[in-house]
């Protein structure tokens, strides 16, 4: 399937859209339906083979976050590039922060980064198949309504992930946020990384633009992952820690979401 280039100020553009609409419509219901049929099948082998160790285990989340991240390029349109790689540290463990818009990051971080443990809302846990086999990935589960007991329970278990030799990954904001927007970024990432002197290295995107958090359609296009420089944050005071982070991040996003621009 051919796409035009739907960038803002290109002649005919309306008119182009219009044409692919229905097309994409379709190849969006046909990847949807795959991508949840495809998820309760990962979480039928996950829950089956949970006794492999966790690395062998990520094998399995990467194959399935790829399979998917592939299918969205053949039937969406949908590609991607990443900018920074060579931010991301080759030794010992440390935390990633991203931006969230959507679905898609969260299947690409598996990709991009070294194994992690995700922070993640613990309703999750509640979806048969799936929410068992992201527990056995050893994921950080919380309860967002809990407050400080929340904050704490990531920072016991995300020492507990570090120390282990294995990354955390945050979402700093908590919540799908729509491109152009951002929400107050939340303290734990900063903690954590405060406490044991691991790197932040924060990531910015463009996956809401093509892919909204609500909705059936994929838009086709080219998402930009950014990943910027890691920080450090030994003797680091946590609320100036994620006040950096967050600036570098907001910012980032302003320079390559066009919904942001």
């Amino acid at each position: 399937m051919a796409f035009k280039d739907n960038s803002p100020g290109q002649p005919g553009r309306t008119a182009r859209w219009r044409r692919i609409a229905p097309l994409q419509w379709l190849a969006s219901l046909v990847y949807t339906t795959l991508l949840f049929a495809g998820s309760f099948a990962w979480g039928a082998l996950i829950t089956l083979v949970g006794w492999l160790p966790f690395r062998l285990l990520y094998r399995f989340a990467r194959g399935w976050a790829g399979s998917n991240m592939w299918l969205a390029k053949i039937l969406c349109g949908l590609d991607w590039v990443v900018e920074g790689h060579e931010n991301i540290p080759r030794e010992g463990a440390h935390i990633s922060m991203w931006k969230h818009a959507s679905a898609w990051e969260a299947m690409a971080q598996m990709i991009i980064f070294p194994p992690a443990a995700w922070v993640y809302k613990r309703e999750i846990l509640w979806i048969p198949l799936v929410g068992w086999a992201t527990w056995m990935m050893r994921g950080i589960a919380i309860d967002r309504g809990a407050g400080h007991r929340a904050v704490n329970q990531i920072l016991d278990q995300g020492r507990a992930r570090l120390a282990a030799g294995v990354w955390v990954m945050v979402f700093p904001e908590g919540t799908r946020v729509e491109p152009g927007e951002t929400r107050k970024y939340g303290m734990s990432g900063a903690l954590l990384a405060s406490q044991t002197g691991a790197k932040v290295i924060p990531v910015a995107h463009n996956a809401g633009d093509f892919w909204p958090r609500r909705g059936l359609l994929k838009k086709p296009g080219l998402i930009r992952v950014v990943i910027g420089p890691p920080i450090e944050t030994t003797g680091r005071d946590p609320r100036a820690l994620n006040a950096e982070v967050q600036t570098w991040i907001e910012s980032t996003m302003r320079e390559i979401s066009a919904a942001a621009r």
